[in-house]
């Protein structure tokens, strides 16, 4: 089998009994039963994910994935897509936000570009996996061929094997690609179900005539496209992007290692959706980062029933949701581990 196939042959659910096992272990501890709330929610998934009675986060690292968008041509986005490759160098240099809130958590950040539309040129530290020079424009046709969707999302499987490998055992996404809400919002569109007034949100900045701009592209590509979307990889070819196709891969990949992922916001969200439908399962390793201020975004977490960490209004992409959820998520995990239990310390509940 393709390494696709492959890795969704090996994704398996989390077994409920190490899911009980967690909470049994968290209902020991001093505190009144679950006070702690959705901390305790996260503390257990990740237990039951890494299939250990006590774990410990060990390394943790943010891939941000780029590519460029031709759907900029329909002036869908407040930026031009050269800020692309600008914001690559800026990545690598440490100066932007994802940078700044990744040192905080201890992250490792790791560039990759698979369709920016420039070669950004000599830049050390850059993961060159270039699929192709920007996916073409979705209001005139497909964004890319299913081969090119399909080694997209295997480059993102490389990367998940690669920093399981390495140690990480928490592993974030990260994006950039001026005009990417836009693919994203039409694979939403078409996952959930939803008309483009439903997904189509401001982005980087647009106004409201800049919105509706948008939501009719949207019906454009949506109506050119339809005939194409017939199943997860094909309505990622023809709507999304090599970034998002990449962040698609990364879940799967991780998830197929047992290793717990911590999806940013909007677009990434739309990268795990094409995972999830992919594969169900993948679901259960999957952490939502945070609710963004894009109008979709909460259509995707009402329909898929899930919660974000947090809410801070964040519509920012590169990872720094991600980055912000992983500290949280390592609080949670210290509370399971380091907390005394009942037992430990002389107290009978509820004597």
């Amino acid at each position: 089998m393709d390494l696709l196939n492959t890795t969704l042959a090996n994704i398996q659910p989390v077994p409920a009994e190490r899911l009980a096992a967690a909470y049994a272990r968290l209902d020991s501890l001093t505190k009144p039963r679950r006070s702690l709330g959705y901390l305790e929610e996260l503390a257990a998934r990740y237990v039951a994910i890494s299939g250990r009675e006590r774990p410990r986060i060990g390394g943790k690292r943010i891939c941000v994935l780029v590519g460029d968008h031709r759907v900029t041509e329909e002036g869908v986005s407040a930026y031009p897509a050269v800020v692309t490759q600008l914001m690559v160098k800026n990545f690598i240099g440490g100066g932007a936000a994802i940078n700044v809130l990744a040192r905080r958590a201890g992250a490792d950040v790791e560039v990759v570009d698979l369709g920016v539309a420039e070669d950004v040129g000599p830049l050390p530290g850059l993961v060159r996996s270039n699929i192709k020079r920007g996916a073409d424009n979705i209001a005139r046709g497909p964004a890319m061929t299913l081969d090119e969707a399909r080694r997209a999302v295997e480059v993102g499987i490389r990367l998940a094997e690669k920093a399981v490998g390495e140690g990480v055992t928490l592993l974030g996404t990260g994006e950039m690609g001026i005009g990417n809400t836009t693919p994203a919002a039409a694979l939403l569109a078409v996952f959930l179900c939803l008309p483009a007034a439903d997904v189509a949100g401001p982005g980087t900045g647009l106004d409201d005539a800049g919105v509706a701009r948008k939501q009719a592209v949207l019906e454009r590509a949506l109506a050119v496209n339809r005939a194409r979307c017939t199943g997860a990889l094909e309505t990622l070819a023809a709507l999304g992007g090599l970034e998002i196709a990449g962040l698609t891969g990364l879940c799967l990949g991780a998830a197929a290692s047992r290793t717990a992922v911590v999806v940013d916001g909007f677009i990434a969200g739309a990268a795990a959706l094409a995972a999830m439908r992919l594969c169900p399962a993948a679901k259960d390793y999957l952490f939502f980062a945070h609710l963004s201020a894009e109008p979709g975004h909460r259509k995707f977490f009402a329909g898929e029933g899930l919660r974000p960490v947090v809410d801070l209004g964040l519509r920012l992409g590169e990872g720094t949701g991600a980055a912000i959820a992983m500290q949280v998520i390592e609080d949670a995990v210290a509370i399971y581990n380091e907390m005394a239990t009942f037992a430990e310390v002389g107290i009978t509940p509820g004597a």
